[in-house]
């Protein structure tokens, strides 16, 4: 199958476009509140799941098929800090503080 290679740099920008994120979240991890910080530190694992997601397909589009197992370690990541999210959220709306 010809991959288009309109289609490589698409996801190069969508890589590009996380690692910015990247800049708030570890801004956020020099606060001095500790939920600042883990939610910060739950972002930051959150971009770097996109990252290898996005460099498991761009590797594999580009360079060789055998890379594609970054983009299962992305998912498994992304999807552990979702979990995580969830969770807190879940907490956080069955026991309001107020």
């Amino acid at each position: 199958m010809d991959i288009p290679g309109w289609s490589v740099w698409i996801a190069l920008a969508l890589a590009f476009l996380q690692a910015l994120g990247l800049v708030p979240a570890i801004r956020r991890l020099r606060g001095s509140d500790s939920a600042v910080r883990f939610e910060a530190r739950l972002d930051l694992l959150d971009v770097v799941g996109s990252l290898l997601l996005f460099g498991g397909l761009l590797l594999s589009l580009v360079v060789a098929h055998s890379w594609f197992w970054l983009t299962f370690a992305g998912f498994a990541l992304m999807g552990a800090v979702y979990a995580v999210k969830g969770v807190h959220w879940l907490r956080a709306r069955c026991h309001p503080t107020a």
